[in-house]
């Protein structure tokens, strides 16, 4: 049953916050709020054609302003992920963000682009444009950024999501959607058989509070290898230091395809239901999250969402990449534009 539109119609510092139904031939159907910009629900045909939600979340939009503290459907920004310490330095000055998780700056602050009302800018069956203006100083970020989301879904079961941004001043601009795929359906148990493939044939290992130590490790031979398709839960209870540090995955592949360029991420499917999405993006990083901190979130029609009961593949740049100069770099100048998309296809085999 699709998400009720009339359950979020809600003024927020005067500012309208509605439901938007995107739908195309084959039945795929994505629901988007321009509050966060958040993907509600993505419902998507098994090999039998019945439709079922693949993405966690809630079913109004009260839920969404006073909880969601896993970031469910979210655009996180202006940074996503983590930034260690809650600071930085560009052109030699100092900024210092929020610390909000743990001893770091996680996805934007404690008013990050997931808990503002973005600006409808255009809408129609088969896209939604979405705009924000991040102002100077905005949760401790330099310069007035201008960002766009664009979600649209094709007749071919794409559906498929365009980034861009710009600024009037040097700052730094990582975004990233957060949903949490359940491929069976959202909220019907784990996802531990769901079967996973990343492109990468290296990963950033985490230290003890989740922030990459800047090392770039090779997969072979670790539970970190999903360079072959295999079952997401196959290795996560082994005895590793970095899945002890993450309590499951919790880390950034490097993807072996150039930054900038259109190419394969990961592909993810469940031999139950017969789904299969591929991801391909012009990032250079994928954070794969199992949930590991979802602990009876109350969920759509009174479900109670449970660790590992779905997975999140954020294709970003690294985290705390403006830490890590060797890293793909996050940082925006006037005059530039950031520009970065991500395709989610679906298909049944």
């Amino acid at each position: 049953m699709l998400i009720l539109e009339s359950s979020f119609k809600k003024k927020h510092k005067g500012k309208e916050i509605s439901l938007y139904t995107m739908k195309n031939k084959n039945g795929l159907v994505v629901q988007i709020t321009n509050y966060g910009a958040i993907i509600v629900s993505l419902y998507v045909p098994d090999r039998n054609g019945e439709l079922a939600d693949i993405v966690q979340g809630y079913d109004n939009i009260e839920d969404y302003m006073e909880g969601n503290g896993p970031y469910m459907g979210a655009v996180c920004g202006r940074c996503a992920n983590r930034i260690a310490g809650g600071k930085f330095t560009l052109n030699e000055k100092e900024y210092i963000l929020a610390v909000n998780n743990g001893p770091n700056h996680l996805h934007g602050g404690i008013r990050g682009f997931d808990k503002v009302v973005w600006n409808v800018i255009e809408f129609s069956a088969d896209l939604i444009i979405l705009e924000y203006l991040s102002k100077d100083g905005e949760e401790g970020y330099p310069g007035n950024l201008k960002v766009s989301v664009k979600y649209t879904i094709t007749d071919q079961d794409e559906f498929r999501i365009d980034y861009s941004a710009v600024t009037d001043k040097i700052t730094i601009v990582n975004l990233t959607s957060h949903s949490y795929f359940n491929l069976s359906e959202e909220g019907s148990g784990d996802i531990l058989n769901q079967q996973l493939m990343i492109n990468a044939n290296y990963y950033t290992p985490i230290d003890q509070t989740s922030v990459p130590t800047g090392e770039i490790l090779k997969v072979k031979e670790t539970p970190m290898d999903f360079t072959f398709m295999r079952p997401i839960g196959a290795y996560i209870d082994t005895d590793s230091e970095q899945l002890r540090l993450g309590s499951g995955y919790d880390h950034n592949w490097v993807l072996d395809k150039p930054y900038g360029k259109m190419g394969l991420a990961a592909l993810a499917h469940d031999p139950v239901s017969g789904r299969v999405m591929e991801i391909t993006t012009t990032q250079p990083g994928l954070q794969l999250y199992t949930a590991n901190w979802v602990d009876g979130e109350k969920g759509k029609g009174g479900k109670k969402y449970q660790k590992r009961w779905a997975f999140c593949l954020e294709t970003q740049c690294f985290a705390d990449a403006v830490n890590k100069p060797h890293f793909p770099q996050v940082v925006l100048k006037p005059g530039l534009k950031y520009y970065q998309s991500t395709v989610h296809r679906f298909f049944i085999i």
